[in-house]
């Protein structure tokens, strides 16, 4: 409920570290060790992470490739919601082992098919957008509603969790609507601005300067079009729009508002500039031709590059410690490589962000935000250490997924 599920929530609303630092708190306030409370906030924030920050990872992929947002917001629906499915189990057994599975299966069983339902669905009808919100809010509901009618046959402390809290405060109902109104409400706008595509209606697109069609790339016979598309009503308008919908209703004061603009305007301007420097190295990496040849090269494997697909996005999320950033650094080279070998560029790209949310789990930034917040600054090896294995696993199955969607399960390809 709160590594996966809320993790999500938080992952598709705000992103870059945010759900690990909570989360972790959130499971050390309820008596986790502070080790098992990382962990598993940082395993479970992989498959929400394609979708992340109202879908930005799927928009800079579609931006860096020239490829069809929907169709790649689509193929990622069709890869990462069969992982969502078994992780809700997966984290049982990290905590408990099999005997603890065997216990609580029903309500991971809930939460994963659920939650891998709502992603898919929406990825694949609506658009990168509010698939994590939707996802996400879907599966507390679920398994909220689900824990009103069943329970373990036995309740005990697992291994991992230390003072376990016997007794929760009783919060009212006016106290529960008010806390959980911002995120009704981000999710309502969401759904509402991705449906109508309100972001596409003042779309501006303006050739850039001695860069349009100044590039002729040899492997498309064609020159390399550079087109700013400028979107003033894009998803991060949709938020500031609940966010002020939210103020109003909440009665918040123009000072707190402020307030609280500025600390997040502080809190995001060094992440804010990485990304931005990230986003012009991309660039530069497609308009020299470097991403061209690392593609020509990485052909070589043949038939058998889908297997390393998954992983090239593993790596650049591992360096980077971003989706995004991985999309932006590879997304361009995994289309090469589709073109070459006559695999589809869209299933390529798609792996790359898939394969990018299992190194996620392992980046030094993430786990920095995790240590840090449960106070464990100076234990990022060990933290790294103990869950490596499982990064590389969750990779291998990815892979595997892809190579398959290659040349057996074509059909899945949009």
């Amino acid at each position: 409920m709160v590594a996966f599920c809320f993790g999500a929530l938080l992952e598709g609303t705000a992103g870059f570290g945010a759900p690990v630092a909570v989360t972790s708190f959130l499971l050390l306030a309820l008596g986790f060790k502070a080790n098992r409370a990382v962990m598993l906030s940082l395993i479970a924030n992989t498959t929400p992470v394609a979708f992340g920050a109202l879908g930005i990872p799927i928009v800079a992929l579609a931006a860096v490739t020239g490829l069809d947002q929907m169709r790649l917001s689509a193929m990622v629906g069709r890869q990462l919601p069969f992982i969502s499915l078994f992780i809700p189990a997966y984290l049982i057994v990290f905590l408990s082992g099999r005997k603890g599975l065997k216990e609580a299966w029903p309500a991971a069983f809930v939460a994963g098919v659920v939650f891998a339902g709502v992603q898919f669905a929406v990825a694949n009808y609506w658009g990168p957008y509010a698939v994590d919100v939707l996802a996400s809010l879907t599966s507390i509901v679920a398994l909220t509603v689900f824990l009103r009618f069943w329970k373990p046959k036995t309740t005990g402390r697992p291994a991992g969790v230390a003072n376990y809290l016997e007794s929760v405060p009783t919060l009212s109902l006016a106290d529960s609507v008010a806390a959980w109104t911002p995120w009704i409400l981000l999710a309502l706008v969401m759904v509402v601005w991705s449906y109508f595509r309100i972001f596409k209606e003042f779309q501006i697109s303006v050739p850039v300067p001695w860069l349009h069609n100044a590039v002729y790339i040899a492997l498309y016979q064609k020159p390399y079009a550079a087109i700013y598309d400028f979107q003033p009503l894009a998803a991060g308008t949709a938020a500031l729009t609940a966010t002020l919908i939210a103020a109003l209703l909440l009665r918040a004061s123009m000072r707190t508002f402020i307030r609280s603009g500025v600390t997040t305007l502080r809190q995001l301007l060094l992440p804010g500039l990485t990304v931005l420097l990230i986003v012009g190295l991309s660039y530069t990496y497609n308009y020299s031709g470097m991403a061209y040849t690392l593609g020509a090269a990485l052909a070589r494997l043949g038939k058998w590059f889908p297997l390393a697909s998954g992983f090239l996005g593993w790596v650049a999320c591992f360096l980077s410690g971003s989706d995004t950033s991985s999309n932006l650094l590879f997304g361009n080279l995994q289309v090469a490589a589709g073109h070459q070998l006559g695999i589809s560029p869209v299933l390529l790209a798609a792996t790359n962000s898939s394969g990018a949310v299992t190194g996620k789990m392992i980046s030094p930034q993430n786990i920095a935000v995790g240590v840090t917040t449960v106070g464990l600054t100076g234990k990022e090896g060990e933290i790294l250490r103990a869950i490596f294995w499982h990064s590389i696993a969750f990779a291998a199955v990815l892979s595997l997924l892809a190579f398959a969607q290659a040349y057996v399960l074509r059909w899945m390809v949009p």
